[in-house]
């Protein structure tokens, strides 16, 4: 039998702020964005919920999204698989947190705009976690993105062996990993506020891996040290599983992978 794990999914905005995107097309939410005939969070959670291993899903989103989003969730929501709605913190790592303590870990975090999610990607995740990560974050590789679109993904993280692409899929096997998540709860605003990342990441890890000094798999290994758990990267070969919907040119090359017609997209 597979491991089984709670899903968190991060569907708020910022308070007071309507996503640009959501402006466009007249919604509220970006979650409640269409694209190819359904909303962003409706697809996403389709690929989640139906991952013979997921247990329980837990939506973080503010209370007026709630009011909104939860006819959709609740069409996913079965006898063995409880959709649950939190409100969300002001930051990211405080809404994983609050995700966590109302769930049973492992968790599996992503975003709700993440909608070319996959199971295989998912599977790697809990693989790695199943096998002693206390945390994991899935990279693709810069010439697997690119090779979807050239404009799929503006920034990667360049590391001595090569450049890699965060695909917003993460996994928290521990308490251990929790206590981590706590030192990202004041500083999510990294690049505004430098002192938070040396503090977090300590400035000789930082300057090893803004030079590419390090291979991706030394700097998780110096980051593990660094907060005294094991991290690992889930190393993910389809570059889909980077493209999630940010702004009008992914929006764009989404909703052509899911209409097979990338081959035609112009940016």
């Amino acid at each position: 039998m597979s491991t089984r794990f709670d899903v968190i999914l991060l569907a708020a905005q910022r308070v007071g702020v309507t996503n640009p995107l959501a402006e466009v097309h007249g919604v509220s939410h970006k979650c409640l964005i269409p694209i190819a005939d359904q909303i962003l969070i409706s697809r996403t959670l389709a690929s989640v919920s139906s991952h013979p291993g997921c247990r329980a899903i837990h939506i973080l989103i503010e209370p007026d999204g709630e009011l909104a989003v939860r006819p959709v969730a609740e069409a996913f929501a079965k006898a063995d698989l409880p959709i649950y709605f939190i409100a969300s913190d002001s930051n990211i790592a405080g809404s994983v947190l609050l995700g966590c303590e109302n769930g049973t870990g492992p968790f599996v975090i992503t975003t709700a705009d993440n909608v070319l999610i996959k199971h295989e990607s998912i599977d790697r995740v809990v693989e790695i976690m199943a096998a002693g990560a206390d945390a994991v974050a899935a990279l693709a590789n810069k010439d697997d993105v690119r090779s979807i679109h050239p404009a799929a993904q503006r920034f990667f993280y360049e590391f001595r062996d090569h450049g890699y692409a965060n695909c917003n899929l993460y996994g928290i096997a521990s308490e251990r990993a929790l206590h981590a998540v706590e030192i990202f709860r004041e500083g999510g605003q990294f690049m505004n506020h430098p002192r938070r990342l040396v503090n977090a990441f300590g400035l000789f890890n930082i300057l090893l891996m803004r030079f590419g000094w390090v291979t991706v798999d030394n700097a998780f290994q110096r980051m593990s040290k660094r907060f005294g758990i094991t991290m690992r990267r889930a190393p993910i070969s389809d570059g889909t599983q980077a493209i999630d919907v940010d702004n009008d040119r992914t929006y764009r090359i989404v909703e052509a992978v899911l209409q097979n017609r990338i081959d035609d997209l112009k940016i």
